[in-house]
């Protein structure tokens, strides 16, 4: 089977950052199947290695999938003007990309963004491929909930228009939560039959238990402080601002390390705030290459998942948290609704905390870190339930078979069933 896949981010060996789908490409090649990737030409934090300089389109292989990377204009990520002017200078060179790339059985078409359907239709269309429109995040009601987007703006309802045709256009929906099915559905946009689930999980031959004590946290300079971390990006949505109040309320307990690692246009915000609180125990590490997020993993003592305090965000699975689980560490987790259901009440490999309040998170820290037998208890729940439930592996086959049914031309795709 020829697959094509169209997602804004899949990064090149050695660079920051992180996406789900290199690993569904090894799987899928290493399964004997041909994938091809458009993708854009920057990193997760908007910079683009100077080959690519000048360059509308680029293509390069990553191991056995051919990837196609696509300009993205420099320096135009910042504020919402700024982030539009990125994604339509993608939307076009993406388009491009999929009148080029060689025939496909089936295209993925992965959002956010909700543009990445117009290059995954045209591909489609010229190749008379089926279609799979996935929605890793609800946009745009995440977006209008966060405050990046106003409710009755005419952008928001081109967004809403784009949405409700992309599922249209769609031979297939994939959604990453059971609540984002349960959210198409009582809007009415998609059919129970063309939706499947295939969610997060973790890649258990790069995530698993490893010391603590390793290059990593000697490089970072955590000695031997007990190491709350959270990894992803620091943008609005991840609200980070609740980590740095957090610690405030920690000064009294030097012993405690509260570390971020990764990028986002907030980041700057909250190292200011830090520095004009004269907090000394919280540190933001920056990004780090996927090669390395094992180690970083390890080095910690409790990973933290943390979003704004938001009714959407009830709704999704946090991905980091099952890299925490497969390396056997608890997850400190300030985000309610399914997420809270999976990692607290059927995993038990984690604590929760109220999102967004600095003093709920600092009290779960304190009786974390005040615990460590019921820490080493929650790090082999965690793993004994990824390896069960969430291997990449096993969900890159259900999402294969899928993909399968769907090229054949089956009547009858069942939903596959997620984890929680």
């Amino acid at each position: 089977m020829k697959i094509l896949l169209v997602c804004p981010h899949y990064p090149q060996p050695g660079a920051p950052g992180f996406s789900w789908f290199n690993g569904f490409a090894r799987a899928w090649t290493d399964a004997g199947h041909d994938v091809t990737v458009i993708t854009k030409a920057v990193d997760c934090a908007g910079r683009a290695p100077r080959r690519y300089a000048w360059r509308w389109v680029t293509r390069e292989q990553d191991g056995r999938v051919a990837v196609w990377r696509c300009h993205v204009p420099l320096g135009s990520g910042r504020g919402l003007l700024g982030r539009a002017w990125a994604l339509l200078g993608f939307v076009l060179s993406a388009l491009t990309a999929a009148l080029r790339v060689p025939r496909a059985d089936v295209v993925i078409a992965s959002s956010p963004p909700l543009v990445v359907a117009l290059p995954g239709w045209l591909a489609a269309r010229r190749m008379r491929a089926r279609l799979v429109f996935e929605v890793r995040d609800l946009h745009p009601e995440s977006a209008i909930t966060t405050g990046v987007l106003s409710g009755r703006s005419l952008l928001t309802r081109l967004l809403y228009a784009l949405e409700a045709w992309a599922y249209r256009a769609a031979d297939l929906v994939n959604v990453l939560t059971p609540a984002f099915r349960d959210d198409l559905l009582r809007r009415e946009v998609a059919p129970a039959e063309k939706i499947v689930c295939v969610p997060h999980g973790a890649d258990l031959d790069v995530f698993r238990p490893g010391p603590r004590d390793n290059a990593i946290r000697r490089e970072l300079g955590w000695g031997d402080r007990f190491v709350v971390m959270y990894a992803g990006a620091h943008d609005r949505a991840n609200a980070l601002g609740q980590l740095v109040d957090a610690a405030e309320r920690l000064k009294d307990l030097p012993e405690i390390l509260i570390a971020t690692v990764g990028d986002g246009p907030e980041r700057a915000r909250h190292e200011r705030a830090a520095r004009e609180r004269g907090l000394r125990n919280i540190v933001f590490c920056g990004p780090q290459p996927e090669s390395r997020m094992r180690d970083v993993v390890n080095a910690c003592d409790v990973g933290a998942a943390v979003l704004q305090d938001n009714p959407t965000f009830r709704t999704v699975y946090p991905g980091k948290v099952f890299e925490y689980m497969a390396c056997a560490r608890p997850t400190l987790l300030a985000i309610d609704g399914i997420a809270r259901k999976l990692v607290c009440e059927e995993a038990r490999a984690g604590v929760f905390a109220e999102p967004e309040d600095g003093a709920s998170l600092a009290d779960a820290i304190r009786r974390l870190a005040a615990d460590p037998v019921g820490l080493a208890k929650m790090g082999r729940r965690g793993r004994a339930w990824v390896e069960e439930h969430a291997s990449r592996e096993v969900l890159a086959q259900h999402y294969l078979a899928a993909l399968r049914a769907l090229v054949e031309g089956r009547e009858a795709v069942k939903p596959l069933q997620a984890t929680g």
